[in-house]
Protein backbone atom coordinates (compact mmCIF):
# COMPACT_ATOMS: atom_id res chain seq x y z
CA UNK A 1 0.00 0.00 0.00
CA UNK A 2 1.10 3.66 -1.54
CA UNK A 3 -0.06 6.42 1.11
CA UNK A 4 0.26 10.37 0.63
CA UNK A 5 0.43 12.68 3.23
CA UNK A 6 0.44 16.47 2.63
CA UNK A 7 1.30 18.93 5.34
CA UNK A 8 3.28 15.46 7.09
CA UNK A 9 5.68 16.96 8.57
CA UNK A 10 3.30 19.45 10.46
CA UNK A 11 2.09 18.35 14.16
CA UNK A 12 -0.90 16.31 13.02
CA UNK A 13 0.58 14.91 9.61
CA UNK A 14 3.92 13.41 11.47
CA UNK A 15 1.23 12.33 14.43
CA UNK A 16 -0.67 10.59 11.61
CA UNK A 17 2.23 9.47 10.31
CA UNK A 18 3.73 7.55 13.46
CA UNK A 19 0.06 6.31 14.77
CA UNK A 20 0.27 4.58 11.06
CA UNK A 21 3.90 3.00 10.71
CA UNK A 22 3.02 1.83 14.55
CA UNK A 23 0.10 0.03 12.82
CA UNK A 24 1.48 -1.29 9.97
CA UNK A 25 -1.72 -1.87 7.98
CA UNK A 26 -4.82 0.67 6.90
CA UNK A 27 -8.18 -0.70 6.31
CA UNK A 28 -6.33 -4.66 6.06
CA UNK A 29 -3.75 -3.81 3.79
CA UNK A 30 0.26 -3.18 4.67
CA UNK A 31 1.76 -0.16 4.31
CA UNK A 32 4.57 -0.38 2.39
CA UNK A 33 5.05 3.24 1.29
CA UNK A 34 4.36 6.45 3.01
CA UNK A 35 5.15 9.95 1.52
CA UNK A 36 5.30 13.05 3.63
CA UNK A 37 5.25 16.70 1.65
CA UNK A 38 5.59 19.60 3.25
CA UNK A 39 7.37 23.48 3.66
CA UNK A 40 9.38 21.82 5.87
CA UNK A 41 11.43 18.22 6.20
CA UNK A 42 9.31 15.90 8.46
CA UNK A 43 10.90 14.79 11.78
CA UNK A 44 14.12 12.61 11.01
CA UNK A 45 12.87 9.83 13.24
CA UNK A 46 10.25 9.22 10.18
CA UNK A 47 12.09 9.50 7.51
CA UNK A 48 14.43 7.05 9.51
CA UNK A 49 12.00 4.39 8.83
CA UNK A 50 12.80 2.49 5.66
CA UNK A 51 9.01 3.21 4.37
CA UNK A 52 9.15 6.60 4.68
CA UNK A 53 10.09 9.51 2.31
CA UNK A 54 10.18 13.15 2.42
CA UNK A 55 9.48 15.56 -0.48
CA UNK A 56 10.34 19.07 0.54
CA UNK A 57 8.75 22.28 -0.97
CA UNK A 58 5.60 24.17 -2.13
CA UNK A 59 2.69 21.37 -2.85
CA UNK A 60 1.38 23.25 -5.78
CA UNK A 61 4.14 22.95 -8.31
CA UNK A 62 4.61 18.92 -6.93
CA UNK A 63 0.78 17.85 -7.75
CA UNK A 64 1.00 16.78 -11.05
CA UNK A 65 4.06 14.27 -10.63
CA UNK A 66 3.00 13.52 -7.43
CA UNK A 67 -0.49 12.12 -8.42
CA UNK A 68 1.00 10.55 -11.41
CA UNK A 69 2.27 7.83 -8.91
CA UNK A 70 -1.05 6.37 -8.44
CA UNK A 71 -1.35 6.40 -4.87
CA UNK A 72 -3.74 3.49 -2.90
CA UNK A 73 -4.72 6.22 -0.60
CA UNK A 74 -3.84 10.52 0.39
CA UNK A 75 -4.58 12.07 3.41
CA UNK A 76 -4.82 15.65 2.82
CA UNK A 77 -3.74 18.20 5.56
CA UNK A 78 -1.76 20.67 4.07
CA UNK A 79 -3.68 24.18 4.51
CA UNK A 80 -3.05 27.83 5.26
CA UNK A 81 -4.60 28.44 8.47
CA UNK A 82 -7.26 30.52 9.71
CA UNK A 83 -5.82 33.80 10.89
CA UNK A 84 -3.26 33.66 7.56
CA UNK A 85 -6.24 33.51 5.08
CA UNK A 86 -8.01 36.39 7.13
CA UNK A 87 -4.94 38.48 6.47
CA UNK A 88 -3.54 37.27 3.26
CA UNK A 89 -6.74 36.39 0.47
CA UNK A 90 -4.12 35.84 -1.78
CA UNK A 91 -2.39 32.99 0.26
CA UNK A 92 -5.41 31.47 1.53
CA UNK A 93 -6.72 31.32 -2.34
CA UNK A 94 -3.10 29.60 -3.74
CA UNK A 95 -2.93 27.41 -0.59
CA UNK A 96 -6.16 26.27 -0.56
CA UNK A 97 -7.96 26.58 -3.38
CA UNK A 98 -5.59 26.31 -6.16
CA UNK A 99 -3.30 23.51 -4.96
CA UNK A 100 -5.77 21.00 -3.95
CA UNK A 101 -7.90 21.26 -6.75
CA UNK A 102 -4.45 20.47 -9.01
CA UNK A 103 -4.36 17.58 -6.66
CA UNK A 104 -7.48 16.65 -7.43
CA UNK A 105 -7.03 16.86 -10.78
CA UNK A 106 -3.86 14.89 -10.90
CA UNK A 107 -5.46 12.01 -8.79
CA UNK A 108 -8.16 12.19 -11.24
CA UNK A 109 -5.61 12.43 -14.60
CA UNK A 110 -3.73 9.17 -12.89
CA UNK A 111 -7.12 7.24 -13.28
CA UNK A 112 -6.72 4.42 -10.17
CA UNK A 113 -9.73 6.08 -8.18
CA UNK A 114 -7.69 6.29 -4.30
CA UNK A 115 -9.49 7.23 -1.29
CA UNK A 116 -8.29 10.45 -0.28
CA UNK A 117 -9.39 11.92 3.33
CA UNK A 118 -9.82 15.75 3.34
CA UNK A 119 -8.98 17.84 6.42
CA UNK A 120 -11.93 20.31 6.39
CA UNK A 121 -12.65 22.49 9.30
CA UNK A 122 -15.29 23.26 12.10
CA UNK A 123 -15.06 27.05 10.50
CA UNK A 124 -17.38 25.98 7.99
CA UNK A 125 -20.17 26.81 10.37
CA UNK A 126 -20.63 30.54 11.67
CA UNK A 127 -23.74 32.77 11.44
CA UNK A 128 -25.34 35.17 9.32
CA UNK A 129 -26.89 37.70 12.17
CA UNK A 130 -29.41 39.08 12.46
CA UNK A 131 -31.22 36.62 10.00
CA UNK A 132 -29.39 33.50 11.11
CA UNK A 133 -27.29 33.44 13.65
CA UNK A 134 -24.25 31.24 14.96
CA UNK A 135 -26.14 28.10 16.18
CA UNK A 136 -26.22 27.18 19.61
CA UNK A 137 -25.87 23.41 18.37
CA UNK A 138 -24.13 22.03 15.26
CA UNK A 139 -25.73 19.14 13.82
CA UNK A 140 -24.56 16.66 10.98
CA UNK A 141 -27.55 18.83 8.56
CA UNK A 142 -26.83 22.33 10.15
CA UNK A 143 -26.39 24.64 7.14
CA UNK A 144 -22.55 25.37 6.76
CA UNK A 145 -22.35 29.35 6.86
CA UNK A 146 -18.76 30.60 7.15
CA UNK A 147 -18.01 34.23 8.12
CA UNK A 148 -14.28 33.49 7.30
CA UNK A 149 -12.36 33.04 4.17
CA UNK A 150 -11.02 30.40 5.86
CA UNK A 151 -13.82 28.38 6.46
CA UNK A 152 -15.64 29.52 3.06
CA UNK A 153 -12.33 27.80 1.29
CA UNK A 154 -12.96 24.61 2.96
CA UNK A 155 -16.44 24.76 2.52
CA UNK A 156 -15.90 25.34 -0.94
CA UNK A 157 -13.31 22.00 -1.20
CA UNK A 158 -15.95 19.90 0.56
CA UNK A 159 -18.37 20.39 -2.47
CA UNK A 160 -15.62 19.46 -4.73
CA UNK A 161 -14.48 16.65 -3.22
CA UNK A 162 -17.81 15.69 -3.14
CA UNK A 163 -18.47 15.96 -6.85
CA UNK A 164 -15.11 14.82 -7.73
CA UNK A 165 -16.40 11.65 -5.69
CA UNK A 166 -19.54 11.64 -7.16
CA UNK A 167 -18.12 11.40 -10.63
CA UNK A 168 -15.92 8.42 -9.75
CA UNK A 169 -12.40 10.08 -9.92
CA UNK A 170 -11.88 9.67 -6.28
CA UNK A 171 -13.20 8.22 -3.23
CA UNK A 172 -13.51 11.24 -1.45
CA UNK A 173 -13.94 11.82 2.22
CA UNK A 174 -14.23 14.84 4.28
CA UNK A 175 -13.75 15.76 7.72
CA UNK A 176 -14.65 18.58 9.71
CA UNK A 177 -11.35 19.18 12.46
CA UNK A 178 -12.10 20.86 15.24
CA UNK A 179 -9.51 22.83 17.01
CA UNK A 180 -6.71 20.35 18.47
CA UNK A 181 -4.96 21.09 21.92
CA UNK A 182 -2.72 20.86 23.12
CA UNK A 183 -0.54 21.46 20.38
CA UNK A 184 3.05 20.63 21.15
CA UNK A 185 6.05 22.98 19.61
CA UNK A 186 6.16 26.33 18.66
CA UNK A 187 2.45 28.55 17.60
CA UNK A 188 1.48 28.55 14.42
CA UNK A 189 -0.94 31.19 12.38
CA UNK A 190 -4.18 29.61 13.64
CA UNK A 191 -6.82 31.81 15.49
CA UNK A 192 -7.70 28.99 17.37
CA UNK A 193 -3.55 28.68 18.21
CA UNK A 194 -3.86 30.42 21.85
CA UNK A 195 -6.37 27.41 22.79
CA UNK A 196 -2.86 25.44 22.39
CA UNK A 197 -1.12 28.27 23.88
CA UNK A 198 -2.44 29.23 26.65
CA UNK A 199 -1.50 25.54 28.35
CA UNK A 200 1.47 24.78 26.53
CA UNK A 201 3.28 28.21 27.37
CA UNK A 202 2.90 28.19 30.88
CA UNK A 203 3.56 24.68 31.56
CA UNK A 204 6.97 25.58 30.02
CA UNK A 205 7.26 28.32 32.43
CA UNK A 206 6.45 30.95 30.02
CA UNK A 207 3.55 33.61 29.98
CA UNK A 208 0.74 33.19 27.36
CA UNK A 209 -1.87 35.77 26.63
CA UNK A 210 -5.02 34.65 25.60
CA UNK A 211 -7.11 37.12 23.89
CA UNK A 212 -10.75 36.19 24.78
CA UNK A 213 -12.80 36.51 27.11
CA UNK A 214 -12.80 33.52 29.74
CA UNK A 215 -16.09 32.53 29.50
CA UNK A 216 -15.47 32.17 25.56
CA UNK A 217 -17.19 28.39 24.77
CA UNK A 218 -15.27 26.13 22.36
CA UNK A 219 -15.04 23.34 20.79
CA UNK A 220 -11.76 20.95 20.91
CA UNK A 221 -10.52 17.24 20.50
CA UNK A 222 -7.38 15.92 21.56
CA UNK A 223 -4.42 15.00 19.04
CA UNK A 224 -5.06 11.51 19.81
CA UNK A 225 -8.82 12.00 19.12
CA UNK A 226 -8.41 13.66 16.08
CA UNK A 227 -5.73 11.48 14.40
CA UNK A 228 -8.16 8.14 15.28
CA UNK A 229 -11.24 9.87 13.45
CA UNK A 230 -9.08 10.55 10.14
CA UNK A 231 -8.51 6.81 10.09
CA UNK A 232 -11.68 5.56 11.66
CA UNK A 233 -12.91 7.97 8.14
CA UNK A 234 -10.55 6.15 6.25
CA UNK A 235 -11.61 2.63 6.80
CA UNK A 236 -14.88 3.62 6.96
CA UNK A 237 -17.19 1.70 4.49
CA UNK A 238 -19.21 4.50 1.87
CA UNK A 239 -21.97 3.31 3.78
CA UNK A 240 -21.26 3.35 7.08
CA UNK A 241 -19.31 7.27 5.91
CA UNK A 242 -22.83 8.00 5.09
CA UNK A 243 -22.88 9.39 1.81
CA UNK A 244 -20.95 12.41 0.34
CA UNK A 245 -21.35 15.33 2.75
CA UNK A 246 -18.58 16.33 4.80
CA UNK A 247 -18.60 14.31 8.38
CA UNK A 248 -18.66 16.54 11.49
CA UNK A 249 -16.67 15.08 14.69
CA UNK A 250 -18.01 14.84 18.26
CA UNK A 251 -16.56 17.72 20.49
CA UNK A 252 -15.87 18.43 23.80
CA UNK A 253 -17.74 21.98 24.68
CA UNK A 254 -15.53 23.82 27.14
CA UNK A 255 -15.19 27.13 28.31
CA UNK A 256 -11.61 28.93 28.39
CA UNK A 257 -12.03 29.56 32.04
CA UNK A 258 -12.22 25.77 32.67
CA UNK A 259 -9.66 24.97 30.40
CA UNK A 260 -7.67 27.38 32.85
CA UNK A 261 -8.86 26.00 36.04
CA UNK A 262 -8.05 22.20 34.40
CA UNK A 263 -4.22 23.94 33.82
CA UNK A 264 -4.53 24.96 37.55
CA UNK A 265 -5.34 21.76 38.88
CA UNK A 266 -2.56 19.92 37.26
CA UNK A 267 0.28 22.23 37.66
CA UNK A 268 -0.68 24.91 40.24
CA UNK A 269 -1.75 28.24 40.71
CA UNK A 270 1.47 29.76 40.02
CA UNK A 271 0.89 28.13 36.53
CA UNK A 272 -2.03 29.50 36.04
CA UNK A 273 -0.82 32.99 36.99
CA UNK A 274 1.16 33.02 33.63
CA UNK A 275 -1.90 33.25 31.36
CA UNK A 276 -2.62 36.83 30.83
CA UNK A 277 -6.14 37.85 29.54
CA UNK A 278 -5.83 40.47 26.63
CA UNK A 279 -8.34 40.57 24.72
CA UNK A 280 -7.69 41.01 20.86
CA UNK A 281 -10.71 41.93 18.59
CA UNK A 282 -9.64 40.71 15.69
CA UNK A 283 -9.24 37.06 17.01
CA UNK A 284 -12.05 37.62 18.91
CA UNK A 285 -14.41 38.24 16.10
CA UNK A 286 -13.33 34.85 14.20
CA UNK A 287 -13.71 32.76 16.77
CA UNK A 288 -17.08 34.39 17.92
CA UNK A 289 -18.30 32.67 14.74
CA UNK A 290 -17.43 29.21 15.20
CA UNK A 291 -20.07 26.73 17.39
CA UNK A 292 -19.19 25.50 20.27
CA UNK A 293 -21.44 22.63 20.82
CA UNK A 294 -21.72 19.62 18.38
CA UNK A 295 -24.21 16.58 17.81
CA UNK A 296 -22.16 13.79 15.64
CA UNK A 297 -24.59 11.28 14.89
CA UNK A 298 -22.82 10.14 11.83
CA UNK A 299 -19.51 10.48 14.41
CA UNK A 300 -20.93 7.89 16.26
CA UNK A 301 -21.83 5.58 13.72
CA UNK A 302 -17.68 5.08 13.46
CA UNK A 303 -17.40 4.45 17.12
CA UNK A 304 -16.01 7.84 17.56
CA UNK A 305 -16.90 9.78 20.66
CA UNK A 306 -15.86 13.18 22.02
CA UNK A 307 -12.85 13.66 24.94
CA UNK A 308 -14.45 13.55 28.20
CA UNK A 309 -12.98 16.18 29.93
CA UNK A 310 -10.01 18.96 29.10
CA UNK A 311 -7.76 17.99 32.29
CA UNK A 312 -7.08 14.61 30.71
CA UNK A 313 -6.18 16.18 27.31
CA UNK A 314 -3.97 18.01 29.80
CA UNK A 315 -2.49 14.98 30.94
CA UNK A 316 -2.17 13.79 27.64
CA UNK A 317 -0.11 16.73 26.78
CA UNK A 318 1.95 16.11 29.91
CA UNK A 319 2.35 12.40 29.72
CA UNK A 320 3.41 12.52 25.62
CA UNK A 321 5.75 15.80 26.26
CA UNK A 322 7.48 15.87 29.13
CA UNK A 323 10.95 17.21 27.57
CA UNK A 324 8.36 20.44 27.28
CA UNK A 325 7.90 20.69 30.96
CA UNK A 326 9.92 23.32 32.95
CA UNK A 327 7.46 23.73 35.95
CA UNK A 328 7.08 21.18 38.75
CA UNK A 329 3.43 19.58 38.69
CA UNK A 330 0.83 18.16 41.37
CA UNK A 331 -0.20 14.84 42.25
Amino acid sequence: MKLLITGGAGFLGSLLARTLLARGTLAGSRIERLVLTDLAPPPAELVADPRVEGRTGALLPQCAALAAERWDGVFHLASAVSAECEADFELGLRSNLDTTRALLDGLRAAGNVPRLVFASSAAVFGGDPPALPVPRLVRDDTLPLPQTSYGTQKLVLEQLLADYTRKGFIDGRAVRLLTVSVRPGRPNGAASGFLSGIIREPLAGQVSVCPVAPETEVALASPARTVAALIAVYEATREAYGGRTALNLPALSVKVADMLAALERVAGPEVRALVRVEPEPRIERIVGTWPARFEAQRAAVLGLQPDPDFEGIVRQYVHEHPQALKVPLRG
